[in-house]
Formats: structure tokens, C-alpha cells, sequence
């Protein structure tokens, strides 16, 4: 098995203690979206998945209404109390336009990988996530440790602590080159699998994005994403043997048993579902090394996104 994917197996094993370290951020009351606020998050890829999964809690949670956007379909005229802009590079193409256009009407809260960068000098609050920066073209560790990061502003710090005890205990189940593991973490039957739907649920419907656009982009594999429930009106159709229905989060009613009735392998794990997209990461990784892709340098990617 080739060595690829050096960069992305660093950063994505880095995952529990980039997540620990979010905690320990120092963010000033005037950053953080407050109660009742009408809120906005915005970014690009799994930005804008990080994004929806905010602000399923954030609803969800009572703290107000708040909607997540692709930067470039950002509506202008809406009113807004607070911007939060989600980029790994602070340079995303559309996010600075989408800045640029609004002129400073609403108050923007950049969360980045870096304070000197465009987005951050636009916007009027940084969270910089500086730590979890990343070579690989393949984000892992930045966008989870953003969605921690925003998570952790709704959640308890038990909950968060097992997230991160979850995230541990999926990569303590891989050996440190990525070639062997435990079988209660991964098997070759689901490495292997032609096909993998991912579903979710709530905020871990943008989770469910997020694995997709992973495995797409790491090992150029065949993957969906769906809202679990949207799930068997038509996209279950191309449910197989050999293929993977991988709910994250909890599972609709009967819905495992209508996915076994197919052939396919329903898989759903008790852990928290961020650890969940972690056990993704790794599989994804994994896959792309056997079937001879590099993740580092995927196909018509680059680390940063910007159009001419």
C-alpha cells in the first residue's frame, strides 16, 4: 500500500486534541452570537456543511433563528444581526466578495485559519483557530475543530469532553500507519463498499454532507448525502449489495430494516456523530491509499479555493 495521504493521516489523527484546544480559546463576549440574535453563517465546502450544522443546533437549541448559506448564494437584502464567516484559508474566493458587497452593514464574525488573512481583516470579530491549520488540501481537522468550536457554544463541557473521548477512542482502534484496525472501528466489507449514502438528521445532516464531500474528494469514491427521512422518497433506489446506507446521529424508525431489505449494509454507531465523521475520515483515507489515489493532491483541487 502506497504512502499516501502523509499530510491528511497527520491532521485528521490530530482531531481529539484540536478539539480539546478549542475549549481552552479565549473569545471575547462581543464575537459570540447572543440570544434572540437573527445570525447568518456563511462559507464555501465543508464550511458551509460546518455552517448548516450550527445552525440546526442553534434553532434547535432555542437561541434564535439562524440560517447557513454557500457565501455565493448569500441574499444580499436580508437583515441580519450577525455574520458568521467559516474559512480554513481567510482568502475564499466568494466569502471575500460576498464581505466586500454587504460594506460593512451587518457585523461579521470570521472563524479562520489564520488572523492575516483578507477575511479576517474584513470582518469586525476573529476566532482564529490558528492550531488546526492544515497542508492537506482535504480539510479534516479545521472543519471539525470549527464545528466543535461553534458547538461548544451551545453545549455543555461533558458533552464536549465525550466527543472528544469518542474521536480518541475511533483512532486508538487504528494502528498509526493506517493499515491495521480493529474490527469494531472498520472492516474491508465497508472500505471496500461501491457505493455509500450518507444521512443525517437535524445538525447531522450537514455531518452527512460533510462525510460525502470527504470521500468524494479523498478517494474519488461514488457517495450522497441525504436527510435521513428524504431518504426513501427515491434516493433509496440505488441501495445494493455491496453498497452502504451510514446514518449519523439516530436513526428514523424502521428505516434500518427497509435498508437491509435491499441488500445493502446499514451502518449506524453509538458514539457522538462528530467522532462518527472521524472513523469517516480515517476510512477515507484508507480508501483512497488502496485504490491509488494521493488525498494530499486530489483531482482539480486546491488548498485554497480562488477564482479569477
Amino acid at each position: 500500500m502506497t504512502a499516501y495521504g502523509v499530510f491528511m493521516a497527520e491532521e485528521l489523527r490530530s482531531q481529539p486534541e484540536s478539539w480539546a484546544r478549542t475549549l481552552e480559546l479565549d473569545v471575547p463576549t462581543s464575537a459570540l452570537p447572543q440570544d434572540g440574535e437573527r445570525i447568518a453563517v456563511v462559507g464555501c465546502g465543508s464550511s458551509w456543511f460546518g455552517g448548516q450544522t450550527y445552525a440546526s443546533l442553534r434553532e434547535s437549541s432555542g437561541k434564535g433563528e439562524t440560517d447557513a448559506f454557500t457565501a455565493s448564494e448569500f441574499p444580499l437584502h436580508r437583515d441580519y444581526d450577525r455574520i458568521i464567516a467559516i474559512s480554513r484559508s481567510g482568502t475564499t474566493t466568494e466569502v471575500t466578495d460576498m464581505l466586500t458587497r454587504l460594506g460593512g452593514r451587518i457585523p461579521v464574525t470570521a472563524v479562520v485559519g489564520g488572523a492575516d488573512t483578507p477575511i479576517a481583516e474584513a470582518a469586525d470579530e476573529v476566532i482564529s483557530l490558528d492550531f488546526a491549520d492544515e497542508k492537506s488540501v482535504v480539510q479534516t481537522r479545521f472543519a471539525t475543530s470549527a464545528i466543535f468550536a461553534m458547538r461548544s457554544w451551545l453545549a455543555d463541557e461533558a458533552e464536549l469532553r465525550a466527543a472528544v473521548a469518542d474521536a480518541q477512542h475511533v483512532l486508538d482502534g487504528i494502528s498509526v500507519d493506517f493499515i491495521e484496525f480493529d474490527a469494531a472501528i472498520l472492516d474491508d466489507e465497508l472500505i471496500d463498499a461501491e457505493q455509500i449514502s450518507f444521512l443525517g438528521r437535524g445538525w447531522t445532516w450537514g455531518l452527512a454532507n460533510e462525510a460525502a464531500l470527504k470521500l468524494r474528494e479523498s478517494a474519488q469514491a461514488w457517495t450522497e448525502a441525504y436527510s435521513s427521512m428524504e431518504y426513501r422518497h427515491g434516493p433509496i433506489a440505488i441501495a445494493a449489495p455491496g453498497r452502504v446506507t451510514w446514518q449519523f446521529g439516530a436513526a428514523p424508525e424502521g428505516l434500518a430494516e427497509q435498508v437491509k431489505a435491499t441488500g445493502a449494509r446499514f451502518e449506524h454507531a453509538d458514539r457522538d456523530p462528530l467522532a462518527e465523521l472521524v472513523r469517516l475520515h480515517a476510512l477515507a483515507l484508507i480508501k483512497a491509499r488502496r485504490t491509488g489515489v494521493d488525498p494530499d493532491s486530489p483531482r482539480s483541487l486546491t488548498r485554497a479555493v480562488i477564482l479569477g
